[in-house]
């Protein structure tokens, strides 16, 4: 058996359980303290179906792995539907393992064919399942070493028009450069006339993202340094085209070749987004690690939210991955987070209070709100640039000199 180790390299894993009681559940996460990973315990009293939005607590989500135990014994044919389910949902980070009292062979080929790893038989022995965790080690060592050492992607999309996509990409790339010293790149993915430059203070009109996309196929290191921008805190832009030419025909392969490039070259990429379902959006979404959905709490933008993740679910991309945040939240709202999540059936994973005018100045200067500040605005980035990388307190860069301020 592999001891424990304690290092911040270690691979995250969830253990997630389904319609296994509370004792058995305690008894299978014993043996996983004994193995070199970051475990996370979620559980599931309920059979899952692709029917309805099954809600994954986030360190599913964002886990390296994930190990799900399924039930067979309450009911056999729910779990062979969970186990498919689960199995193309998180296709290529799970490992399903089947637990029942019957060691029937139509059932165990079933299983198999439904997505399932292994096989367990109650009554449950310990030592079968140290050795599953074992090979599961060995595996994920071989195939996911790359991995660990790769960047993450996340992309950013509002549920509609002046919901503040832009400003949220803005500063949670800014937080992620200024408070962990990230490299960090933000791709302004707008057809034309995007604004992340303009926030930023930056000249963008020497090249951008798409002109690097029809250049994909002589795509390195020192090519795409010739199309990047940098901000004076060390952040990179790549803006988005500056004029109203004739809309420019981007291939989506283009897109994923591309996205997998940068990931090698930095910790983070983010993408300030249109919303649409263009095929070049959800070659974005495919390639996404995190998809951020904004949406301000009033009634058209929480309508054109539902709409959009709908639609998400019809283009056979699942919610896995999808984080809704609420922008220029207020306790005032006539619109609470309640009502929302009830009208969306996903949970709301971010807030961020109402900081209007804060913002506003920030961008009329081109300087992003820095986490020196120390509003409630900063603070809440803090939080989440935190949470993204997996620190508890915050190392701050020196502060960047601002060319100048209207505070």
């Amino acid at each position: 058996m592999i001891q424990a180790v304690n290092n911040s390299q270690a691979l995250n894993v969830a253990m997630l359980t389904v319609c296994v009681d509370r004792d058995l559940t305690d008894k299978l996460l014993q043996p996983t303290a004994h193995m070199p990973w970051k475990v996370a315990p979620a559980e599931s009293e309920e059979y899952m179906s692709p029917l309805r939005r099954t809600q994954f607590s986030i360190d599913v989500k964002n886990a390296d792995a994930i190990i799900a135990v399924v039930d067979f014994d309450q009911d056999a044919e729910l779990a062979l539907e969970t186990t498919a389910y689960l199995h193309q949902l998180f296709f290529g980070k799970i490992a399903v393992i089947a637990l029942s009292s019957l060691a029937d062979s139509e059932l165990l080929l079933r299983a198999m064919r439904s997505g399932c790893n292994e096989f367990l038989k109650k009554p449950f022995d310990p030592i079968p399942f140290a050795k599953t965790l074992d090979r599961l080690e060995q595996q994920w060592s071989n195939n996911m070493g790359r991995a660990r050492n790769t960047g993450q992607i996340l992309s950013f999309f509002g549920a509609k028009g002046g919901v503040g996509t832009t400003t949220v990409a803005v500063q949670l790339a800014t937080f992620l450069v200024r408070c962990h010293k990230k490299k960090v790149l933000l791709i302004d993915n707008h057809q034309e006339l995007g604004h992340v430059c303009l926030y930023l203070g930056l000249d963008g009109n020497r090249y951008h993202f798409h002109e690097l996309l029809r250049n994909v196929d002589r795509l390195d290191s020192d090519l795409l340094r010739g199309f990047i921008a940098t901000h004076q805190s060390g952040l990179d832009v790549l803006s988005s085209p500056d004029s109203h030419d004739a809309l420019r025909n981007i291939d989506p392969d283009a897109i994923e070749r591309t996205l997998e490039f940068l990931r090698g070259e930095y910790d983070y990429v983010l993408l300030d987004c249109e919303t649409s379902f263009a095929e070049t959006n959800l070659a974005v979404m495919d390639r996404s690690d995190q998809i951020y959905l904004i949406a301000t709490p009033e009634i058209g933008a929480i309508r054109d939210l539902s709409r959009y993740i709908d639609g998400l679910i019809q283009n056979e991309h699942t919610t896995v991955k999808v984080h809704v945040v609420i922008n220029r939240f207020s306790s005032r709202d006539a619109v609470g987070i309640e009502q929302i999540e009830k009208a969306i059936r996903l949970p709301v994973e971010v807030r961020i209070c109402n900081s209007y005018a804060e913002c506003v100045r920030a961008i009329n200067v081109g300087e992003p709100i820095g986490p020196e500040r120390k509003s409630e605005f900063s603070l809440q980035f803090t939080k989440w640039s935190n949470m993204l990388v997996g620190a508890n307190s915050t190392e701050l860069a020196p502060p960047a000199k601002k060319r100048f301020a209207l505070w």
